[in-house]
């Protein structure tokens, strides 16, 4: 026989279903054997704005190495950054 699952409470706020979520078993809510994988081909990355400080000389650098390959020097940075970070 099968448990009787609960029903999922409505939040006031992300912050609300988020600590729900991390004090509550899901298993009592859903029915996992159920559950079918899903593809989202058109979902991005989240990204986040941050702030960085460079010697002029250094900007000036990666702004030359950038306009040599066309492209823009922070799409060059990220590239850098992502390649660096797949090397470690």
């Amino acid at each position: 026989m099968r448990k009787q699952l609960k029903t999922i409470p409505q939040f006031a706020s992300e912050a609300e279903e988020k600590v729900f979520r991390e004090t509550h078993d899901s298993t009592d809510y859903l029915d996992w054997t159920k559950s079918q994988r899903v593809v989202l081909p058109n979902l991005k990355p989240t990204t986040k704005t941050i702030s960085l400080r460079l010697t002029q000389h250094l900007l000036d650098s990666i702004k030359a190495a950038a306009n040599s390959r066309d492209v823009p020097y922070q799409s060059l940075i990220k590239v850098w950054l992502q390649e660096k970070s797949h090397n470690h």
